[in-house]
């Protein structure tokens, strides 16, 4: 397990999709975890101190977890599986230590508020871990695709092949021919 910041929530200017940026601690090394908007406002609402008028969903987990007599421990990234993350909550309880399998944004979200270690398992960095170029700060990696878009991967050899046809087409076309002939 290797102990993580959050370095940043911020939103994607393609798709206004949310993303968290965990941080290894004493590394250049990120963990960026696409979640919710009600997630990532959750754990920005924590981030920055603002107050609201009733408690978020995460506040009442925090507020049931404490009446019961339970503390959280800290909250792990254990796994990837086909571009989804999966996170736990460790729970100690009576004595009893309990692992609850989880969302990481909502994992997150509940460790901001209960100010718990935030770790993810060296595996899931491995996967999907990028590096940051220090004199660009453009990662050195390729940024993981939101969910629900399939990663960009290079071609193979053969799916090159394939496309030659089409390849050798597109080079035959003349681009200034493009647009004449269209109604209006």
């Amino acid at each position: 397990m290797l102990e993580m910041t959050i370095d940043s929530i911020r939103v994607s200017p393609m798709n206004y999709q949310r993303v968290v940026i965990l941080k290894e601690k004493g590394s250049d090394r990120y963990l960026p975890i696409w979640i919710g908007p009600a997630e990532a406002d959750a754990i920005a609402v924590k981030l920055q101190d603002l107050s609201v008028p009733r408690p978020l969903t995460h506040d009442l987990l925090r507020t049931i977890i404490d009446t019961l007599g339970g503390s959280v421990q800290h909250i792990l990234v254990n796994d990837l599986q086909n571009d989804t993350f999966y996170a736990k909550i460790t729970i100690q309880t009576d004595g009893t230590t309990k692992e609850i399998d989880c969302r990481p944004s909502d994992a997150v979200a509940l460790a901001v508020r209960v100010q718990v270690p935030i770790y993810a398992e060296e595996s899931v960095l491995d996967k999907a871990g990028i590096q940051l170029d220090k004199d660009t700060g453009k990662p050195l990696g390729v940024e993981p695709a939101p969910p629900g878009e399939p990663a960009k991967a290079e071609p193979t050899e053969e799916e090159l092949r394939r496309m030659s046809a089409f390849t050798d087409f597109i080079d035959t076309l003349d681009l200034e021919d493009f647009g004449k002939g269209q109604l209006k």
